[in-house]
């Protein structure tokens, strides 16, 4: 998203290039991204957040408005006057990733989604990430939980200091006991 520049290699998005750009405009090329930190705005209401995320008109067919998200996330109808910064931890979380969403984004960038939540929560994160991803929107994971990797992931990276060290299927992880033993088993 351009928060972190690589000290080498460059990277591209739908064949251009978005090395150096600043995140405002590789958010406008269609890269919506849910950081691990949640970065509501605490202040303002729930639906005000939501409306933050708004980038442009929305795509071909319908895209999210936040009924739409409401939706995936009845929670948040239900918190849609209330400041942002009194919701529970995993509500914070439905609300970055609905604001995310908001933008129409062609790929959903999530970072550690469900990084100190409760396990009832950490479940309902997941079966809404997969149902975003059925309903159109690719879903770039990043995630230490082993768990909930394997629950939603069609294609797996392992990564180590920086570098790919494993790229497969999770068919081909189950079958690689090197990797899961060195890179993935406590």
């Amino acid at each position: 998203m351009g928060l972190v520049a690589p000290t080498r290699g460059a990277v591209s998005f739908k064949g251009t290039p978005i090395t150096g750009l600043a995140p405002y405009r590789i958010a406008r090329l269609g890269l919506g991204y849910v950081p691990e930190e949640r970065r509501i705005f605490p202040t303002i209401t729930v639906k005000e957040n939501l409306l933050m995320g708004v980038k442009g008109s929305p795509r071909r067919g319908e895209g999210w408005t936040p009924d739409r998200i409401y939706e995936f996330f009845p929670r948040l109808r239900e918190r849609e006057r209330q400041r942002a910064g009194t919701l529970s931890g995993g509500e914070q979380q439905m609300l970055t990733i609905g604001r995310t969403l908001m933008g129409n984004p062609d790929v959903l960038l999530v970072d550690e989604p469900t990084e100190g939540l409760a396990p009832m929560i950490v479940e309902q994160v997941e079966r809404i990430l997969g149902e975003i991803h059925r309903s159109g929107t690719p879903v770039l994971l990043v995630e230490q939980s082993m768990e909930t990797a394997l629950a939603l992931a069609q294609r797996v990276y392992v990564m180590s200091k920086g570098q790919i060290v494993f790229s497969g299927s999770m068919r081909d992880l189950a079958a690689n006991d090197v990797v899961r033993q060195q890179y993935l088993e406590v």
